[in-house]
């Protein structure tokens, strides 16, 4: 399998982060690279800034689709629309519509007819009907949408639909994202290349449980809409929500996985298969080779949230091991991925293990000092700075440079079990208190 995370320009320009290991290739194409998807942007001017702000990402044909939607208890229009429309989280789909710089919260009936009506004029330049297309917002809760340019823009974005607007669709979901964020993961499925991509926004306004930013994922895969849910479902537990940049869970977003069924149709990798690909089916070797390709991208898109925090200067990866279960294992990682004391301490390169001990006792897992061992620092190297109830004599001008580096590992072994889980986030730093501070919600 191969797996290209894009956006090589961006990251390799970011201020902070040259210790970051990741490989990342640029290509002009990426939501639009399997077949049978096109793509479309506008700037109708729901963003004072005049950027692209409202995009469409539909199927040639009728789609399987699945959904993860927040889980915040007060919940977009379009959110309300999504549930409606897909009362079990999946179905059939032909197209979905995002817009930023509003993102239609707690703007009451008239704010769900405005959901209503994006989908019916998107229907309409699908040629389909509005029960078969999704909508998304994402900006300032609490004001209705534009609706005069809305219907412009989604009328202009109908008219652009095609295969090279894959960029301009991305940045149209754009809020405070300083970066774009798209992965793609190719594979071979019974003879079939099969294709596998995806793209998000996300900033702010991150932590589980999901969705934690939109997110809209393709693939040209033959998958039925249940089984398309149960993968997402999987995928997203590892990657989205393991996510954590201010602790703070949004109303409105989604994850949306699209897939077309036409990677067995004649033509590039598939030149000699006629048949159309039949639906892969659970349990199979071409199922778990699928779930491979899409647990790659979920967790490629996830890593680019963390690094792109509001902010943020290191992605940190927070690794559990050796809980009671992975349950547990979970509730210890996400603790310490959301004390600000600890993102603080990594802001500041300094090696302070009392902070992580005090994150991980203070969570809901079972925590024991004596069986406890913490180590900190880059993916190359790890230092011990706790262990069996107390501190380790180390050398802190080595650990402070580690904590200094693009990518920071906490490493927590609990000595209690097989659990484990891994939580991605970000330092904490002066800056994400002035982009809030200066942004209104």
């Amino acid at each position: 399998m191969r797996i290209f995370d894009f956006g090589f320009r961006i990251f390799c320009t970011m201020k902070n982060m040259k210790g970051m290991k990741r490989e990342f290739r640029e290509l002009s194409r990426h939501i639009t690279l399997p077949k049978g998807f096109v793509a479309g942007a506008s700037a109708c001017g729901i963003k004072p800034s005049g950027k692209r702000d409202l995009g469409i990402i539909a199927g040639t044909g009728d789609l399987a689709g699945a959904v993860v939607t927040t889980g915040n208890q007060i919940i977009g229009e379009p959110i309300k629309w999504i549930r409606s429309v897909l009362p079990r989280g999946c179905g059939k789909i032909r197209g979905v519509v995002i817009n930023a710089g509003n993102s239609n919260v707690c703007t009451g009936p008239a704010g769900l007819a405005d959901a209503k009506t994006m989908a019916c004029l998107t229907a309409k330049a699908l040629d389909t009907t509005a029960e078969k297309v999704l909508v998304a917002s994402t900006g300032v809760i609490g004001q209705r949408l534009p609706m005069t340019k809305v219907r412009r823009g989604i009328a202009e974005a109908g008219a652009s639909l095609g295969l090279r607007n894959d960029a301009a669709f991305l940045q149209a979901m754009m809020t405070t994202d300083l970066r774009e964020k798209s992965a793609v993961a190719q594979t071979t499925i019974d003879r079939r290349g099969v294709t596998v991509a995806g793209v998000v926004k996300g900033s702010g306004m991150i932590a589980p449980s999901l969705a934690t930013m939109i997110g809209v994922i393709t693939t040209d895969a033959a998958i039925s809409p249940s089984v398309l849910r149960t993968m997402l479902r999987g995928a997203v537990r590892g990657s989205f929500n393991a996510v954590s940049v201010d602790t703070d869970q949004s109303t409105s977003d989604v994850v949306v996985i699209l897939a077309s069924g036409q990677a067995g149709l004649a033509g590039g990798a598939n030149a000699k298969i006629a048949k159309k690909m039949p639906n892969i089916k659970p349990g199979t070797p071409a199922c778990a080779k699928f779930c491979e390709a899409l647990q790659e991208v979920c967790d490629a898109l996830a890593w680019q949230i963390a690094a792109d925090g509001e902010g943020a200067t290191r992605v940190v990866r927070v690794r559990v091991r050796r809980a009671r279960n992975d349950a547990d294992a979970q509730a210890a990682a996400m603790s310490v991925a959301n004390s600000p004391l600890v993102k603080t301490a990594v802001h500041g390169a300094d090696p302070n293990w009392g902070r992580v001990a005090m994150a991980l006792g203070k969570s809901a897992a079972k925590v024991q000092a004596e069986t406890l061992t913490i180590k900190i620092g880059s993916p190359e190297k790890l230092v011990k700075v706790f262990a069996r109830g107390q501190g380790c004599r180390f050398d802190e001008k080595t650990a402070s440079k580690l904590l200094a580096s693009g990518e920071v590992v906490i490493d927590c072994d609990l000595g209690l079990g097989k659990g484990k889980f891994q939580a991605l986030t970000c330092d904490l730093s002066r800056e994400y208190i002035s982009i809030n501070a200066d942004y209104t919600t």
